[in-house]
């Protein structure tokens, strides 16, 4: 028998030439092949068909096993199979709604209806998109035939009807449209062609009161990604019969681009009548696309853990992106971390994908929502995203022998990597800004860049009531730097003060906790209240008692304060968003002169400092 010489084959490696390297090694190690020359034989061609096969055959087995896990599946019908296996349904594209309130002005009729699909009209970004209302309403005679509270959807409204062949066994009733919100289905069974009884179907969102009787519909998202439509089985919901001819209406969107619309005009005549008005209560929001991957493998496992039942802030969190998808980010926490604690609440902030805080409307459609889930002794309460904005003032050293980029490039290349950091690891809630990730992001932007000093400060913008004395608290949820006695740490953009003639204003601090304004002649300093407000450097409050600011310099009417913290890592409180301020970023690169092999001995070689 031959003997291995080299020992036994090495299985552990699985890219391909270390699996041909191993078979070379083996078989060297027989004594059929001493001093063979693999390399100008034909056998390196059969090894190389082996190594082939078993390097496909590893990689099917690693995608396989991956695909065996939610956590790390990439296929989406692999991670939605898992996720039904959880009870989690993935959320589907969203229309942008609207509320609007339709009066016919020339109706004079007993009563009048506006059936469902009829099309309004309205534009965003320069863009025409069609609404539809999605059920009949019917109004009787009265001085104004107003519809009021008329919800209409982006898209076309759109019908698709099956006929029940209990014979066919693979018979499935599929939406073939990739962008169907399942949220304004209508699902409706006739008993047959020659019976018109129909009976509408509502969707089950859980299984507790749902009994062998029930006139229901469950739902789930296809591989090829479109929405499968599925009955009862006589057990759990009433299973469906020969000939049974089910209608299927739901409203086809292009998802989040009509948000904001906030004009609308009938297409048509309402009932015979034309001469219509439109009001909008609220602007159309809240279209978004499906949910992705990363959010599904990150809300099955919670939602499987709430039970359809908001107790914990947990539950919250799980419950809500499954009520309204329109969302980047959610904070969820009980009222007993709130400042101050504030028992029987949890409090709910959302970030927006577009940025935009939700409307009031939208807040009270989500508590309705989670009326259903919620104990009687907790309130949920929803609150705006706080935009944290970082800016970093960077300065980087590179050594120009190992690059032929200019220096204006290397700073495009380190702003480009600093704007990307913040996408990537910030503007959510938990995204923390760590301080040593950030300088590894600009040093690793390009391998001439050999270090880089940076440093930070943080700001926040307060949106003043003009010509009102108003006390405000800007809360930045950090220890500030506490400077010496008469050193400062705080600085504003400017403002004007309520009969007050000395021009623009603005505010800092004296290093032992009194905020004060101050205005210029010339260029000198001249300070006006000595303590308009108290900040508090170990907990980063500031408090701005009596401000009675008549205009601001800020285009957009804020004022910002901007500090520095006192360290460099900063972390979102509650319903704190970081991001960094790519319009104050400021970033300058230098020649690193010993780098170049300089003969100075490093005696005229420049640092930056590493504080602010």
């Amino acid at each position: 028998m031959a003997v291995n010489t080299q020992g036994k084959l090495e299985i552990t490696d699985l890219d391909f030439d270390t699996i041909k390297d191993n078979l070379k090694t083996y078989l060297k190690g027989q004594s059929e092949f001493t001093d063979y020359n693999f390399e100008g034989s034909g056998l390196s061609v059969l090894l190389d068909t082996l190594a082939y096969n078993t390097h496909y055959n590893a990689f099917m087995a690693n995608m396989a096993a991956n695909e065996m896990f939610l956590d790390t599946a990439v296929k989406r019908n692999s991670v939605i199979s898992h996720a039904k296996a959880m009870g989690y349904t993935p959320v589907s594209v969203k229309a942008p709604a609207a509320t609007v309130d339709v009066t016919v002005n020339d109706a004079n009729t007993a009563s009048l209806t506006l059936y469902a699909g009829h099309v309004f009209v309205a534009s965003a970004g320069g863009v025409s998109y069609q609404f539809v209302n999605i059920a009949d309403t019917t109004i009787q005679a009265s001085d104004t035939y107003t519809f009021s509270g008329l919800k209409l959807y982006e898209g076309t409204w759109t019908e698709t009807k099956y006929t029940v062949n209990i014979s066919d066994a693979d018979q499935k009733f599929i939406l073939e449209n990739n962008n169907v919100d399942i949220s304004t289905l209508l699902v409706t069974v006739q008993t047959s062609s020659s019976d018109s009884t129909t009976t509408t179907y509502t969707k089950a969102n859980n299984l507790v009161n749902v009994t062998s009787t029930s006139t229901v519909y469950f739902t789930q998202e296809t591989t090829n990604g479109e929405w499968e439509i599925y009955f009862g089985d006589g057990v759990l919901g009433k299973a469906l019969i020969d000939g049974n001819i089910i209608s299927i209406k739901y409203v086809v969107t292009n998802k989040d681009a009509a948000n904001g619309a906030t004009t609308f005009t009938s297409s048509g005549a309402i009932g015979s009548f034309t001469d219509i008005t439109i009001a909008t209560t609220n602007a159309a929001s809240g279209g978004a696309d499906a949910e992705n991957i990363g959010s599904i493998q990150h809300n099955a496992p919670f939602n499987y853990a709430a039970q359809n039942r908001a107790v914990t802030a947990n539950d919250y969190k799980a419950l809500v992106p499954t009520l309204y998808s329109n969302i980047s980010s959610i904070a969820v926490w009980g009222g007993e971390y709130a400042d101050p604690a504030v028992y029987g609440k949890v409090y709910i902030s959302i970030k927006t994908p577009s940025g935009n805080n939700l409307t009031a409307h939208t807040k009270e459609t989500i508590k309705t929502l989670l009326a259903d889930y919620t104990v009687a002794s907790i309130t949920p309460e929803f609150v705006d995203p706080v935009t944290l904005k970082i800016i970093p003032v960077v300065n980087f050293k590179y050594n120009p022998s190992m690059t032929t980029k200019s220096n204006t490039a290397l700073i495009t290349l380190v702003t480009t990597a600093i704007n990307s950091f913040s996408d990537d690891e910030l503007e959510k809630f938990e995204g923390l800004f760590r301080y040593s990730k950030f300088q590894r992001t600009i040093d690793d932007a390009d391998n001439a860049i050999l270090s880089n000093i940076t440093t930070l400060k943080i700001s926040q913008t307060i949106t003043p009531s003009l010509a009102a004395a108003t006390k405000y608290t800007v809360a930045f949820n950090n220890a500030l730097l506490d400077p010496d006695a008469g050193a400062k740490n705080v600085e504003s953009t400017g403002f004007t003060i309520t009969g007050n003639n000395n021009g623009e204003h603005f505010l800092d601090d004296d290093g032992e906790g009194n905020i004060r304004t101050y205005y210029f002649v010339g260029t000198t300093k001249v300070y006006e209240t000595a303590n308009i407000g108290t900040i508090n450097y170990s907990t980063g409050e500031i408090v701005l008692s009596s401000f009675n600011v008549a205009t601001v310099t800020n285009s957009d009417d804020t004022i910002t304060i901007t500090v520095i913290p006192n360290s460099n890592d900063i972390v979102p409180v509650r319903n704190q968003v970081l991001e960094i301020d790519a319009t104050n970023l400021a970033v300058t690169g230098i020649s690193d002169t010993i780098a170049q092999g300089s003969s100075n001995a490093g005696v005229s070689y420049t640092t930056t400092s590493s504080y602010n």
